[in-house]
């Protein structure tokens, strides 16, 4: 079994899961940095694949944890729309509205 290759994934899928968590919290600095981390993360995860492959079963258990990345990608998009939206309303100097 290569465990390696799969702890990338779900170090992916634990971070993931933080910036879920911090999302839901809207602390969007975590957020930012938990992404960061993804992104390293992610560069590693790519290396390694180069050299190394999964068998079925493998493949199988990488794809249950991808699902759940993107679902918890999902939810965060839908968290981050309102705060973006408040970014944009920023920088285009219109004030920001009261809900």
């Amino acid at each position: 079994m290569n465990t390696a290759l799969l702890q990338y994934y779900e170090a992916i899928e634990k971070a993931s899961a933080d910036m879920l968590l911090a999302a839901r919290s809207g602390d969007w600095d975590q957020v930012v940095k938990l992404e960061g981390a993804c992104a390293l993360l992610i560069s590693q995860l790519k290396h390694a694949a180069n050299a190394q492959a999964l068998d079925s079963e493998e493949a199988q258990l990488k794809s249950r944890i991808m699902q759940r990345i993107l679902i918890n990608d999902a939810e965060i998009r839908q968290l981050a729309e309102p705060w973006l939206e408040d970014l944009d309303g920023i920088l285009a100097g219109r004030p920001k509205s009261v809900h």
